[in-house]
């Protein structure tokens, strides 16, 4: 039963991407040595070229007989190589050549050749790696059987160019891609010599970090710009004050789940995320929890709380048209698709099964608006015509139009013009309250608010636990931290979608299996300020960093330790308390490799002036013991996130700085004052990559 339920909810987690390429030469099959797949026995290549974008590099693209993986390899000059490569894994299997895409946010051919490795990347096994209701794949094939072939057929092609050695081998991903990556470094042996799984969830992380999240914003919607400001800089601290009982309590349960509390800035954008999958894979997995919930005692939607009533939407009406991407768009509802250009990342790799490709309704526009009662999703449920018993998720509601989610082809074409549906919340509200009936073992401390004082659950519990079923889905069993290698973790101090908690959860079990050994094997760097993706510090450069360059010299220390025995700088120093990772408030005791800065506005984190009146701005910046120096600074007085002036630092680099700076403000309001640094490993201030940042905020309020 287990493999059926995993399989049925993969389809939620894993998706596939067929890539059609028109071979440039002839295909050329060549011998796979010690093959220890038999799937993946006949490698072949049908484009070796050099190319000159974005770095000079031998591109080799090719795939595996009787299979739909395919594979691309970046390989340097031989001049530039050291002896090793890099390989990256997306969340759920994608394209092969996203590297190429120059707008991605980073470089990856780049990097690796700059660090003297070649780069790997696959589509994770194609279609052969798609699993469903429909049908059962094996899903270990996207978890690491077919990153592991190109990455052992990738030392026969290195060896025909370099000359006989074998390559050291380093795996990384992200988010989904971190449950892959752990599971590669756990279920194979030889293949990759370390790894550096980021931004990483537990086996209990979905659909559970999603429902509770939903729940807060559901209840806390109005009260969230009181909350945001008390926990910003020179705010109160006090996150509870003037919220009534039904929220806070939402607020407490939240927070002690993990959600970080300064993370909520982005509260009316960050939508339900990749829960717009899960919910599907909930569905299917555990049909009778949604009737349970609206009847059985102690489900919240038994005796619903006022707020819950009033939230609930089962509106009748009819479809008046189907809309494609381009008719959507023409209507302004240009969040349609949400197309995007960050495939493979971690934080939107997910949309690649809403943005499936097919010619498919994108929207519906229905006869009449529904009622505003602060949708999240749901569904269309079709009451009349060929399609009627039929459900449709939908994402959004626009006025009269609904946007859809994931969404079968052959149910979309059975609607028509005319036929009746129900928009009906019912089913997704009642998730938003699912984890407190998947009350894990005593090692995930978060869930102990569930518990009594004999350490049963206080809710009544569903016969599974999905989390552990989403987990073996994308990396192919349930991690557990038995791993073949060394790792390095890079997590997310603001991370919303994989809650920080998850890294040390990870820690104690590589502790269980490696005891007095783990310090030799693993460390766990914390980024604070940085959320799921790298590149939202684009959307709020003044609240958040990137972890990218974090995530560039974990690559490069991994490499360090495997191949010369250099051990990396140490583990983060932090604290869990109620769910919350607290950071060391020093450098000697934080350790890793960021920079840590504290900012003051005449000696204080908030002060009022009047307009004219000169602020002193002073920061302590401090880089932990062996992990550089500050070498860039920029003020951002306005909060505006220009970062227009360029700080005063010293001349020389050093570890430890203190900056000073005067600004007067012209007009009344409140401003936030930013200060962003950045520090290198090697005081390198001109290398485009490990420019490790971090930014220290203040309030000034001009009256």
């Amino acid at each position: 039963m287990q493999a059926v339920w995993s399989a049925m909810i993969v389809v939620a987690v894993v998706t596939a991407t067929t890539i059609s390429v028109k071979a440039s030469q002839k295909e050329s099959v060549m011998t796979m040595p010690a093959a220890e797949d038999t799937l993946f026995s006949e490698p072949y290549t049908d484009t070796d070229e050099w190319r000159d974008t974005p770095v000079r590099h031998r591109y080799v693209h090719g795939g595996f007989k009787n299979t739909d993986t395919r594979f691309s390899y970046y390989f340097p000059e031989k001049a530039s190589y050291e002896g090793r490569f890099f390989q990256y894994v997306t969340p759920v299997p994608d394209s092969e050549n996203l590297a190429q895409n120059p707008e991605n946010a980073d470089d990856k051919i780049g990097f690796s050749i700059d660090s003297g490795a070649y780069f790997i990347e696959t589509n994770g096994g194609g279609s052969a790696a798609t699993a469903g209701p429909a049908f059962y794949a094996d899903p270990s094939i996207a978890a690491y059987r077919a990153n592991a072939a190109a990455a052992r057929y990738s030392r026969v092609v290195a060896a025909q160019m370099y000359g006989a050695h074998r390559p050291f081998g380093y795996l990384y991903g992200g988010s989904g891609g971190g449950y892959r990556t752990l599971g590669s470094m756990e279920n194979t042996e030889g293949v990759w010599d370390g790894a550096v799984p980021f931004v990483l969830g537990s086996p209990m992380a979905a659909p559970n970090v999603f429902a509770v999240r939903m729940h807060a914003m559901r209840i806390l919607k109005d009260k969230f710009p009181q909350i945001i400001d008390a926990m910003d800089a020179g705010g109160s601290g006090d996150p509870y004050a003037g919220l009534n009982e039904e929220e806070a309590a939402a607020l407490r349960e939240v927070t002690r789940m993990g959600f970080p509390p300064n993370s909520w800035f982005e509260y009316d954008s960050m939508g339900v995320h990749a829960f717009t999958l899960l919910y599907q894979g909930m569905v299917m997995a555990d049909p009778s929890y949604f009737d349970d919930f609206w009847t059985v005692p102690g489900y919240l939607g038994a005796n619903p709380p006022e707020s819950l009533k009033k939230a609930r939407l089962q509106f009748e009406t009819t479809i008046r048209a189907a809309l494609s991407d381009e008719e959507a768009t023409a209507k302004g509802l240009e969040s349609v698709r949400d197309l995007g250009v960050d495939r493979g990342t971690a934080d939107s790799a997910w949309k690649v099964l809403v943005n499936d490709g097919s010619d498919r309704p994108a929207a519906f526009q229905l006869a009449d608006a529904p009622p505003d009662v602060g949708f999240l999703g749901g569904d269309l449920v079709v009451l009349s015509g060929e399609g009627a018993g039929k459900r449709v998720a939908v994402r959004e509601i626009i006025g009269d139009v609904v946007t859809l989610g994931v969404a079968d082809v052959s149910t979309l074409a059975l609607l028509n013009p005319g036929d009746k549906v129900r928009v009906d919340n019912s089913n997704f509200l009642a998730a938003q309250t699912y984890h407190r009936h998947q009350v894990p073992d005593a090692s995930y401390k978060v869930w102990d608010q569930f518990r009594n004082k004999d350490g049963k659950p206080i809710y009544p519990q569903r016969a599974i636990n999905l989390g552990p079923l989403f987990a073996m889905g994308a990396a192919g069993t349930v991690p557990s931290g038995k791993i073949h290698g060394k790792i390095i973790v890079v997590q997310s101090g603001l991370d919303r979608e994989a809650f920080p908690w998850q890294a040390d959860w990870y820690a104690q079990r590589f502790k269980e299996h490696l005891g007095d050994k783990a310090d030799d094997y693993y460390r766990l760097w914390f980024t604070e300020n940085a959320l799921h993706s790298p590149s939202e510090s684009e959307r709020a450069p003044t609240r958040v960093i990137s972890y990218m360059p974090v995530l560039q010299q974990a690559l490069r220390d991994l490499a360090q330790w495997v191949e010369k025995g250099i051990p990396p700088p140490p583990t983060t120093g932090y604290t869990v308390v109620d769910g919350q990772v607290i950071l060391a408030d020093t450098a000697a005791k934080r350790g890793g490799i960021q920079p840590l800065v504290a900012v003051s506005a005449n000696g204080k984190s908030r002060t009022v002036v009047k307009p004219g009146q000169e602020v002193s701005f002073s920061a302590t910046v401090e880089v932990p013991p062996g992990a550089g120096t500050i070498v860039s600074a920029q003020w951002d007085f306005d909060g505006e996130g220009t970062f227009p002036v360029a700080a005063d630092i010293a001349a020389t680099p050093a570890a430890e700085q203190v900056i000073t700076a005067s600004y007067s403000f012209a007009s009344p309001g409140t401003y936030f004052p930013v200060l962003r640094i950045e520090s290198q490993r090697d005081g390198d201030s001109a290398t485009p990559y490990t420019l490790i940042p971090n930014l220290g905020r203040v309030r000034v309020v001009v009256e």
